[in-house]
């Protein structure tokens, strides 16, 4: 018995077309045709609550010879028979000083010297400073050269420094280290010359002075000095070289010539007096030359 698949009507053996409806009858048993092409079946949707999947990126590639990142070091000031020795602990770490400061190093620690450019040829001529600025990296201990002065460790944050001649002594990578231009009135007669250290960055600056340094600090005032013991100040204060007292006659009277002058709102790091081994040495080395001269005479 058959029926038609479309409407259910009863339809006789054999017939190819249902009576009611005109459906063709599928014969139950029979094979499909060679080479019929199978009937496209849609894929099913996703599922309504399905959340949205980003596919995972790959990292990007790193840059090539990206610059190494370095542990801050560690500075001590230590005082051994009347000297101040300047100690630097390392930690995969590294530091830049003037040059014949090392004294000795010990540990996996690595010496470079690179020469600088044409204007740092030209810079050290001006200043009290080596032209080739060592470079120590690694981790170990160095020790570097005795001394009778002062070491003062500064660390700077963001900020920039104007420095006397010969102050600078070793800083950290993070810290750049330039030359400033004083005015020409300035420089000729403040004794400072015209050009001075500017250091500048993120990270420990060592500053050398002939005594312990004292901190003055300005807000949109004045500080006069008499004398060549300013060692450094911040770059918002400007210096400026002037007479002590206006007119000539005025001068002659107080006793007081050239006198340098700090303006602005700022630090300034001075060095009043010498410690007594440095007042030592000049005394002795002032007794010197006065021999030296009657003798020459």
């Amino acid at each position: 018995m058959a029926f038609c698949s479309n409407c259910g009507t009863r339809m006789i053996e054999g017939t190819a077309f249902c009576p009611e409806c005109g459906t063709k009858n599928v014969i139950a048993g029979a094979q499909p045709q060679q080479g019929a092409a199978p009937a496209f079946v849609p894929p099913p949707p996703p599922p309504a609550h399905a959340a949205y999947q980003p596919q995972p990126q790959a990292p990007p590639p790193q840059p090539q010879n990206a610059p190494a990142h370095f542990k801050a070091i560690q500075f001590e000031v230590v005082e051994k028979e009347t000297l101040k020795f300047l100690k630097a602990e390392f930690e995969n770490s590294a530091v830049r000083y003037e040059s014949g400061g090392m004294y000795y190093m010990q540990g996996n620690l690595d010496l470079e010297a690179n020469l600088p450019s044409a204007g740092g040829f030209l810079k050290s001529m001006v200043t009290r400073e080596s032209v080739v600025k060592p470079v120590i990296r690694g981790s170990g201990t160095v020790w570097f050269e005795p001394t009778f002065g002062n070491f003062t460790v500064m660390e700077l944050k963001g900020d920039e420094w104007i420095l006397d001649k010969g102050a600078y002594y070793a800083s950290e990578m993070g810290i750049e280290i330039g030359s400033f231009t004083n005015k020409s009135i300035s420089g000729l007669f403040s004794g400072e010359g015209f050009f001075q250290t500017k250091v500048a960055g993120t990270g420990k600056v060592v500053i050398f002075s002939n005594g312990p340094l004292e901190t003055i600090e300005l807000n949109n005032g004045k500080l006069v000095v008499d004398g060549s013991f300013a060692v450094a100040r911040q770059s918002s204060v400007q210096l400026t070289v002037s007479k002590a007292n206006k007119g000539i006659f005025g001068s002659m009277i107080s006793g007081e010539g050239i006198v340098s002058t700090f303006t602005g709102t700022g630090k300034v790091l001075i060095a009043p007096a010498a410690n007594k081994y440095i007042t030592m040495i000049n005394y002795l080395s002032s007794i010197h030359h006065r021999v030296m001269q009657i003798k020459n005479s």
